[in-house]
């Protein structure tokens, strides 16, 4: 096990590594055992496991770790929820120098709280932090004070099954100046709360998408491998026309020949029968252009763990697909990431025309194994060092 988790994480860091800017910061981390933490006097009332949504609620705690150029890191803080006091020329407001990270905690059937794969996140915020030219941390002193967030905030962890506490770890630019530069303040901070589904349609019900070929989500040598905002503001307008021409989501294409590259922000996946005639599991390469996402990489790992059919990453065109949907040859297609874990595809709407997929003809089986693999492990119903238990 201890070989298949170094070889996972140097195929989920193969992404355009960048080391430009990090020299500048090679000093030292915060650590959790300087941590300090205020109590809020009266926690908030928790809300309904059942009426939860997504990022609606957050926790009576949160984490803050401020730098300077000058003073390094400061010790870390848990202090009570509150909003944020910055300079309106702070760098992150005027040239989005910021990223953020998305991870769950979840409290198993045994009443234990898990994480999934967390360092897998640290390993991404890392590299994100190197491009935007932000100071680097020791990543795993930044997963010991999320930990004491949690174990804090531990009666937030919703009671069910069907929920779970969402932890965004974000790290902004707070340079109190309007020039173009790498800034010299920072301030890492970690927000968590209760999430129910991330679809309003339900936790498991297949998505129509646009493929529209004249809007891109990244391009390469650009920023879509890393886990910036600046990914996603632009995004929004395409997802309103979507759902305007009556889709849910986007399929995000590239280039002249159309590459696939990523499903509204999910990673994305098709389950087919190739040229070949063999089934095989197919999925955008890391390549610079889509998110190395931590549940992509658990699915690739578990297909190949199971050795039932081909587990390709490779370049996919939207000709591909179109030829593979004529000549009744997909299987299935899905998204898949930690908001949704996993999400089937039901229908293609390009160029005009609508296409159907039949993932749901007879149930989205692998999908839908997946899924139960995966939330298996994430609630305890089956034991794995992928997810380790943080509070017993």
């Amino acid at each position: 096990m201890a070989a298949l988790r170094t070889t996972l994480c140097a195929r989920f860091l193969q992404s355009l590594p960048m080391r430009s800017g990090s020299l500048r910061f090679a000093s030292s981390s915060f650590k959790a055992a300087d941590l300090t933490i205020e109590k809020r006097q009266t926690p908030n009332p928790k809300p309904d496991p059942s009426s939860l949504g997504f990022g609606k609620y957050f926790s009576d705690h949160m984490l803050t770790v401020k730098w300077t150029e000058k003073g390094d890191w400061e010790a870390p803080e848990i202090k009570p929820f509150q909003n944020l006091s910055l300079h309106p020329a702070s760098s992150a407001l005027h040239y989005s120098i910021e990223l953020f990270e998305g991870m769950k905690a979840f409290r198993g059937v045994d009443n234990q709280i898990r994480l999934f794969r967390p360092m897998l996140n640290m390993e991404r915020m890392y590299r994100s932090a190197d491009r935007c030219c932000l100071p680097l941390f020791n990543k795993s002193e930044l997963l010991e004070c999320i930990k004491k967030l949690i174990t804090l905030d531990q009666e937030w962890v919703p009671y069910s099954t069907d929920a779970s506490l969402y932890i965004r770890p974000t790290f902004i630019g707070t340079e109190p100046t309007l020039g173009v530069s790498r800034a010299n303040h920072a301030l890492l901070f970690v927000i968590v709360g209760p999430v129910g589904p991330y679809f309003a349609t339900g936790a498991f019900n297949p998505v129509s998408l646009l493929a529209d070929p004249r809007f891109v989500r990244a391009a390469r040598g650009g920023v879509g491998a890393y886990k910036m905002g600046s990914n996603y503001g632009p995004t929004i307008a395409i997802q309103s026309e979507a759902v305007k021409q009556g889709c849910q989501q986007v399929l995000w294409l590239y280039g002249d020949k159309e590459e696939i590259t990523e499903v509204g922000t999910m990673n994305l996946f098709i389950y087919w029968t190739n040229e070949k005639g063999e089934r095989e599991l197919v999925t955008p390469p890391l390549d610079g252009i889509i998110l190395p996402g931590v549940t992509r990489q658990s699915l690739l790992d578990l297909a190949r763990k199971w050795g039932e059919f081909q587990v390709t990453e490779r370049t996919l065109v939207m000709k591909e697909l179109l030829d593979a949907l004529k000549g009744g040859r997909v299987l299935e297609v899905f998204g898949a990431g930690t908001a949704c874990v996993v999400c089937p595809v039901g229908s293609l709407l390009y160029k005009g025309q609508h296409f159907e997929i039949p993932t749901m003809k007879n149930g989205p089986e692998l999908a839908t194994r997946f899924y139960k693999e995966l939330t298996d492990m994430q609630y305890g119903r089956t034991s794995s060092d992928w997810a380790p238990v943080i509070v017993a």
